[in-house]
């Protein structure tokens, strides 16, 4: 049997030879007096070897090549050449692709929504592509993606931060089940270690939403926020459907922002009717937006949308400025202002069925909901511009009793001429 004493005592000759050692093992020493550990088997009828490893400070020690010959007889006792096996690591290593090209595969193969999809693809170009670009998958371990996470988080960003480790478990997902074998960093990292959010049924009260708006006129921030704040609010629509909205796609003559389906979830046209209050606030962004096609222009590049993570920083500094000032309000999001709205529309009594069309929800599981086609848009202008009234009031300490129903209702009636 070999020792590290002899190992070292062995002196390269002019042609290479053979020292043997235990369970088959041998170490081969070169002219130029390389040492490397070998095994002999047969399997399969055919005769195969497999190189363990070099000896030395920089590749194996004794007990670790034993070690690997141990492994390498087990696999040929179960039918498994060690020496093909080998070949395959050492393919799949020059063929290793970075975490960026297979993310970027990912987003293009993946199933998703085309809202999620992009949604992803700018957390991702953002968040990660900057970090992770040029790694290989074998080189993000989970505290990495714990660290990563956890500085999205402390600049006030938390969502961004699940969404984050979200893609990553989805990437390496994706990576294994086409053949890579590695760990899952993000299988260690759970969503709760990085955040906690309020339940998803969170609804703000009147005295919340007094609350909020007040104090949102004394945190930093643009004007411009402080006006998708309120639409938000107002208008009810989701955040990716406000922060992507360009001004072609807004009609001041005739009050109303139409949607295209493309950037809807669920493909369909949506219009969005003007209160004068939400009016008033359209008007006031086209003034700020300058040249930009965007409604709301990132503030650094006017041919960007605002940043996603904007807004819900804005939420917490709402939420803070609250707290040091007394004043109840628990935390909330973006998306809450937009079930706030349907909420207490519900509880004051206007009609379900013009709520459901304000939010763009299409049941297609009931008979009604396939054969109700109708775009209510008197009766939603009529909705939207007392749910506007009815903050304002709120707002000011004011009461204020809606109208529940249009002063005048369209008729239907066939044409006359025909």
């Amino acid at each position: 049997m070999l020792t590290d004493a002899a190992l070292k005592a062995l002196k390269p000759k002019e042609k290479s030879y053979k020292v043997t050692d235990r369970d088959g093992m041998y170490v081969v020493v070169s002219p130029a007096g390389t040492l490397s550990f070998r095994l002999d088997y047969r399997l399969h009828g055919r005769r195969e070897t497999v190189v363990l490893g070099k000896y030395g400070p920089t590749g194996l020690s004794l007990a670790r090549a034993r070690e690997k010959c141990i492994d390498a007889r087990r696999a040929v006792g179960e039918g498994r050449s060690p020496a093909i096996e080998k070949q395959r690591e050492k393919r799949r290593l020059l063929e290793a692709r970075s975490f960026g090209e297979l993310g970027e595969k990912w987003l293009v193969a993946a199933p998703m929504a085309d809202s999620t999809r992009a949604m992803r693809r700018s957390i991702f170009e953002r968040e990660l592509l900057p970090v992770w670009r040029k790694r290989l998958l074998k080189e993000i371990a989970p505290d990495d993606l714990r660290a990563h996470c956890a500085a999205i988080v402390e600049r006030g960003a938390p969502a961004t931060a699940i969404h984050v480790r979200d893609i990553v478990k989805q990437i390496y997902g994706f990576a294994i089940l086409h053949g890579e074998k590695i760990a899952n960093p993000a299988d260690e990292v759970g969503p709760a270690s990085i955040a906690n959010f309020v339940p998803r049924d969170r609804s703000l009260s009147p005295t919340e939403i007094r609350v909020m708006l007040k104090q949102l006129d004394h945190v930093a921030t643009l004007p411009t926020i402080r006006l998708g704040m309120r639409l938000y609010l107002l208008t009810m629509v989701r955040k990716s459907e406000l922060l992507d909205a360009t001004w072609d796609e807004v009609d001041f003559e005739n009050a109303v922002w139409t949607i295209p389906k493309e950037r809807m979830k669920r493909s369909k046209a949506h219009n969005v009717y003007f209160s004068r209050q939400v009016l008033d606030i359209f008007i006031a962004l086209k003034t700020c937006a300058g040249n930009s096609k965007y409604v709301l222009p990132s503030r650094y590049d006017a041919d960007a949308p605002m940043s996603r993570a904007t807004f819900n920083r804005v939420t917490y500094l709402v939420v803070e400025q609250a707290g040091k000032n007394g004043l109840p309000l628990e935390a909330f999001t973006v998306h809450d202002l937009r079930r706030t709205g349907s909420t207490l529309l519900n509880e004051l009594g206007f009609n379900s069925d013009w709520i459901e069309k304000c939010l763009a929800h299409e049941d297609g599981r009931s008979s009604r909901g396939v054969y109700n086609k109708a775009e209510y848009e008197v009766q939603r202008r009529h909705m939207m511009q007392e749910w506007s009234n009815i903050i304002d009031a709120w707002v000011g300490g004011q009461k204020y009793i809606p109208v529940l129903i249009p002063p005048s209702m369209p008729l239907l009636q066939p044409d006359p001429a025909l």
